[in-house]
Order: structure tokens, then C-alpha cells, then sequence
């Protein structure tokens, strides 16, 4: 057959383009739509990372379904006036954003709204204000609350995530006032340590001495889930989101918890990849590569988005790639009502076992917050973008402070999809610590390839704890082994625990004690098993 020819789309484009916000304020942004034609339903984005993070929205591939497209600053950012205050004015903003709009000749009176990570939030913050014309959304790894599982993670600082980002922020804000005229020189002289230097930066103590940052003493002093977080949770009504959206996560994210609770609490089909933060939509991360058919495009999650945008979208509920088998797979639900919760016990003798042990015998060791166990891989977000996802584990498990417990060679594939949590019965010779867990996987080779990760910060020297570990989908295959770590710091990824019960954030060097642990063997690891078809 002979080919057919094309004629390019004829698109206009309309940049600085000013759109007044209730409160005299003036943001701005860029439309782009067809130059014939109309009128269209319009796809808005909007973001506080300049004109460079708008590459990640379909631009071109949304004209040609029919959009036209806003791209839009958040307020303070690009060349949007006002001041940025992280997420505090997002719903209005973007409510209002939608109100113009749709008031414009070009706009058939429809808006569907779109992003990853704050550009995700910025819309569902926007649907919480329920716009009038706002139909559907796609929103990509963010969170659910901004306390729990974005500044905090079981109580403790998500340090690495939050310094990187603020600091980011905090340059594009200094960014942003000098083009305005303002003198930024002493500004920038205080943050200039913490961006020259993170690795150094986040050893600092007390954390609250940390400079430059506008936000950071409201987000480190308040550990709590208080007043400050309940009047930003208040922007984000998840029972005030009436338009359909669609949830994208990935295994080795750092707001997959979010995810899959704005899944939980919104429905609408649910896709996740083996992705960190930076790798959305790639064939792997961290040290592993599960092949072309793990990427976005192979199962062509543009085009799905876009479909759903649309009203049009006829794929799966639920669409998971299942590590191991490395293969997507689709589901009626998350999670499977088909897995069955299963307990694999810690033997103080360091075995991982169904079977529970004789005795409740403790297994013991050391924690210095003076020399915390190292972040390697998981669900971050550091200044250092390779240390993420799947990573060896076996310099780690070195160490004296951490506990290892390994299941025998595996005689046949054991399949772990849905949420994990280790319990733990512990205790501590300080006033409090934390206790943090890792499933891992150990090829016959020996690497030891992280899974998941978690971390609870308890005020209790002794008692039942429970660490979540989010969510997986991993096939233990045969010849593996199954590993589960336990110790009391992962660092920088979360704070340091001083051990004295005195408020992390305003911990000195002379707070930090040496806390003596033990674990005892009625602690265990909960799976959720699926059975494998024969």
C-alpha cells in the first residue's frame, strides 16, 4: 500500500501569555493550540520548575488529540509575579487558572490536567477546589498528604529528599528575584553551602542551623502531623475531588505510598512500572534493567494517558509490571484479593522462616548515630540522582549494626505483590531510636538487590513496632533467597535519631548516645504470597 501523506500540524503559540488570579496577582504561562479549527478542550499543566520541566508534558502529542495546551508558572516562579510558598496556593491558583480558561474564545469549555511529582499535586490540589469544566486528571508519583509520606516517612525527617529539593526551590526562588531587580548576594551566600556541599550539608547539627532555605525550620519543627500540616492538608479534600483520575507510580518511587493512597481514596485505573523518581516511564532503574518492555513506551503510556484525558480510555484497572517475571500484568484491583498474607519469622540465629521459632531469643547490636548506615539505593530523591532503586547490599550488610535474616535457597518462584510490613518486637538502651527494615533479594550470584525500605521512629524504649515498607511486586525466583535487614538508621535518606528523645531537629553533636538494640525473634516480615499457576 502506499503511504499517506501528512500535512504538518499548523499550531500558534502564545508565550508570557498573563492570567489574573482572584487576588490581583498575574501568572503566566504559554498556549499552544491548532491554528485552524475550534473550539478545543484544553490540557493545563503547571509547575514551579521553570521552562525546562515542561519537556515532560506531551505537548506535540496532545495537540494532535485535539488539546490545545497551557503550560503554566507557578506563582513566583518562571515569569509568574508573586511569592512561592510551597503548595499553600496551588488550589486557588489553579482554580482560578481553569476559570480563564475556559472564558477564553479558543476553549470549548473543558480542561483536563495533568503532571508528575508538585505538577501532579498542583492538579489534584486544583480538583479539590472543584473548578467548574475540570474533567479528568493524570497524576504521576506525588503524594497524598504533605506530612506523612512527603516530609515524614514513620515519623522520621525525609532528610535527603527535602534538603535536596528546598534547596533547589530556594535557588530558583533567588533566581526568580534577581530577574525582578532585587539583590539576592546575601541570599545566595547562605544557601550556597548547602548546594555546593549536600553530602556535608546534611550532616549539619542542629538541623534548624541549616541556612537559606525559607521553609526548612517549619518543616523540621513540626515532627507532628499539627496544626501547620492540617491547614496545608486542608488544600488537598480528597473527598472534594469529584473529576476522574488516573494514578502512574513506580516500585522504586519515593511517594509510592502516596500514590497508592490517592488510588485508595479516588479510584480510577491504576499503572505501576519499575521506576524511581527520575526513571519514570525507562526500562529500569538502580542496578537493574528489566528490558524495553518495562518502558512507558512499550505499553504505550502516553497514548493511555492522553485516551483518559479524553474520556476515551479502554484499558486495564490495574496495570503492574511483576519484577522477577519481568513481564506487565493486569489486574481487576490493588491490591489482589488473591494474595495471601504470610508471615516469615526473624530467627535469632539470623534465618528467615515460615515456620515461627522454639524461643523468643534476641539478637543484638550497636547503633552510633555518629555513624549511621549509609543510604544505598531505594525510594530516594538525593543530590546524588544514581542512588536510587535496586542496589547491592552486601557492603552494607557488613556492618555490625545491622541484623541480616535469609531464607534458604528457594526451591521454587515465590511471588510478593502487594503491601509488606515487618513487625518487629524490639528495645532499645535509649530514651528512643528507630528501627528500620529492607527486604532484599539474593541472587545465586550473592548480590543482595534492594526491594523496599522503610523506617518507624519510635519514643518508647521498648515495645511492638510496625514498619511499612509500602509496596511491591517481586518474584523471589528459584535459587533466591529471600533477606529481610534490620538496624536503625538509613542515612541521609531519613534524620538521625540522637537517642535522648530531645527533638531531632535541635539535636547537637553532644545529643547523640550510643543506643544499645535488641530484636527479638517473635519478630516478622509480612508477605503477601500469590499463588503461582502451575
Amino acid at each position: 500500500m502506499p503511504k499517506l501523506n501528512r500535512s504538518p500540524l499548523r499550531v500558534t503559540a502564545e508565550y508570557d501569555t498573563p492570567m489574573p488570579m482572584r487576588d490581583g496577582s498575574v501568572l503566566r504561562g504559554s498556549v499552544h493550540r491548532r491554528a485552524e479549527g475550534g473550539p478545543y478542550p484544553t490540557l493545563l499543566a503547571r509547575t514551579p520548575y521553570g521552562e525546562g520541566s515542561f519537556r515532560m508534558i506531551p505537548v506535540a502529542a496532545a495537540l494532535e488529540a485535539g488539546f490545545a495546551v497551557v503550560l503554566q508558572h507557578c506563582r513566583g516562579r518562571g515569569s509568574s509575579d508573586g511569592e512561592f510558598r510551597p503548595w499553600r496556593d496551588e488550589g486557588a491558583d489553579g482554580h482560578d487558572t481553569i476559570v480563564w480558561i475556559t472564558s477564553q474564545p479558543w476553549s470549548n469549555g473543558e480542561v483536563v490536567m495533568t503532571g508528575m511529582s508538585y505538577l501532579a499535586g498542583c492538579a489534584l490540589q486544583a480538583a479539590a477546589t472543584r473548578p467548574p469544566g475540570l474533567k479528568a486528571v493524570v497524576a504521576s508519583m506525588t503524594p497524598h498528604d504533605f506530612h506523612d509520606g512527603l516530609k515524614y516517612h514513620g515519623g522520621a525527617l525525609a532528610l535527603g529528599s527535602a534538603l535536596n529539593w528546598g534547596a533547589m526551590q530556594a535557588a530558583l526562588g533567588l533566581m526568580h528575584a534577581a530577574e525582578a531587580g532585587e539583590d539576592v548576594g546575601a541570599a545566595f551566600g547562605a544557601l550556597l553551602p548547602v548546594l555546593g556541599d549536600q553530602a556535608a550539608a546534611v550532616r549539619t547539627l542542629p538541623l534548624d542551623s541549616i541556612e537559606g532555605i525559607p521553609w526548612w525550620r517549619d518543616w523540621i519543627s513540626h515532627p507532628e502531623r499539627d496544626a501547620y500540616w492540617e491547614e496545608l492538608a486542608e488544600t488537598l479534600r480528597h473527598d472534594r475531588i469529584e473529576a476522574p483520575v488516573m494514578h502512574v507510580a513506580g516500585w522504586f518511587d519515593l511517594f509510592l505510598a502516596g500514590t497508592l493512597e490517592n488510588h485508595r481514596r479516588l479510584g480510577g485505573p491504576l499503572i505501576i512500572g519499575p521506576w524511581s523518581h527520575l526513571t519514570t516511564g525507562a526500562s529500569g532503574t538502580g542496578r537493574l534493567d528489566f528490558g524495553f518492555a518495562a518502558s512507558g513506551q512499550a505499553i504505550q503510556l502516553e497514548q493511555r494517558q492522553l485516551a483518559f484525558l479524553r474520556g476515551r480510555d479502554t484499558g486495564p484497572a490495574v496495570r503492574i509490571f511483576v519484577m522477577g517475571d519481568d513481564v506487565w500484568r493486569d489486574e481487576e484491583a490493588w491490591p489482589l484479593a488473591r494474595a495471601v498474607e504470610t508471615r516469615y519469622h526473624l530467627h535469632a540465629g539470623g534465618l528467615l522462616s515460615p515456620e515461627p521459632p522454639a524461643a523468643d531469643e534476641p539478637a543484638a547490636f550497636t547503633f552510633d548515630p555518629r555513624d549511621p548506615v549509609p543510604t544505598v539505593g531505594g525510594p530516594t530523591l538525593l543530590s546524588d540522582p544514581t542512588n536510587a532503586g535496586p542496589q547491592d547490599q552486601r557492603d552494607v550488610e557488613l556492618r555490625p549494626d545491622v541484623l541480616c535474616y535469609t531464607t534458604e535457597a528457594l526451591d521454587s518462584d515465590v511471588e510478593v505483590t502487594g503491601p509488606v510490613s515487618v513487625t518487629l518486637r524490639a528495645e532499645t538502651s535509649g530514651a528512643a531510636t528507630d528501627w528500620t527494615a529492607k527486604l532484599v533479594n539474593v541472587h545465586p550470584d550473592g548480590r543482595a538487590m534492594s526491594v523496599i525500605d522503610g523506617i518507624v521512629r519510635t519514643s518508647t524504649p521498648s515495645g511492638t513496632y510496625t514498619v511499612d515498607l509500602v509496596a511491591t511486586s517481586q518474584v523471589f525466583k528459584a535459587g533466591h533467597r529471600i533477606r529481610v535487614e534490620i538496624s536503625s538508621s538509613n542515612f541521609p535518606r531519613f534524620d538521625r535519631n540522637p537517642g535522648t528523645g530531645r527533638p531531632a531537629a535541635r539535636a547537637t553533636e553532644a545529643d547523640l548516645v550510643v543506643q544499645h538494640q535488641r530484636v527479638f525473634s517473635s519478630s516478622f516480615v509480612t508477605l503477601p504470597i500469590v499463588p503461582r499457576e502451575r
